[in-house]
């Protein structure tokens, strides 16, 4: 079974126009998530699922300089687009990531694979039922059952968000939903990428933790900061996510 994390990433962006290559703590915002991705136990490869649109040439130069298999789709219908990058991989199942988040943890990723491969289900998720701090979302899914969505569903806010079909149909799917340990359970806490103000943020966190920990602090490494400087969550308190519909 081939697990690979696609990365879902391109330069537009209504609020924070080429966030993901922007400068946190002297690395590109990818980056930093990619290394994190790098760490995980249960990942075989991953893939840079971006547009072909002209403003993401870079993003496709980038992808491949540092090392990364990188697949252009269209822009507005990412769910092809990341149906076609693990035809591409050849992948089994698919670990979905979006590139507005730079602090996604190893460790929560491998738990997902690890529940995921453990039982019974079609899904497992930690990004639906909020407990979770924002920005540490992982899913986990066959790559078949995506690619079937793909073929017979034409509704554009599923086309436009990629596994929102399996939630929506209980029904059909079988979804274990991941619920964060009580240490870890902040889901009012912004730590994805989508604001000047989550830019901030970000960039706070990796420089108080960073000397000492290196890059791939844990988000219990950010959780203890947080209690000890609680004026950081305060930067991007007041940001809001959009909803799928």
């Amino acid at each position: 079974m081939k697990v690979v994390a696609s990365i879902e990433a391109r330069m537009g962006s209504s609020r924070l126009p080429g966030k993901v290559l922007m400068d946190v703590g002297g690395k590109p915002a990818l980056a930093r998530l990619v290394e994190r991705l790098r760490q995980c136990r249960r990942i075989d490869d991953i893939v840079l699922a971006t547009s072909t649109g002209a403003g993401d040439d870079v993003l496709e130069q980038w992808g491949h300089s540092y090392g990364l298999a990188v697949h252009r789709g269209s822009e507005a219908d990412v769910l092809q687009r990341v149906v076609d990058s693990h035809l591409a991989m050849q992948s089994d199942i698919i670990v979905e990531i979006t590139g507005d988040c730079p602090l996604i943890d190893p460790e929560v990723v491998d738990l997902a694979v690890e529940t995921f491969l453990a039982n019974d289900c079609d899904v497992v998720s930690n990004a639906h039922v909020p407990s979770y701090p924002q920005g540490t979302d992982v899913q986990v899914f066959r790559a078949k059952d995506l690619q079937k969505v793909a073929e017979t569903i034409d509704d554009p806010a599923v086309r436009e968000h990629v596994s929102l079909y399996f939630y929506e149909n209980p029904s059909l799917y079988r979804v274990v939903y991941m619920v964060a340990p009580r240490s870890l359970q902040a889901p009012d806490v912004r730590m994805q990428l989508d604001y000047p103000e989550d830019l901030e943020f970000i960039r706070r966190v990796y420089a108080r933790l960073e000397p000492d920990h290196g890059g791939v602090f844990t988000t219990g490494e950010i959780m203890d900061l947080l209690v000890r400087e609680p004026e950081l969550a305060k930067i991007n308190a007041h940001c809001i996510e959009k909803t799928a519909r």
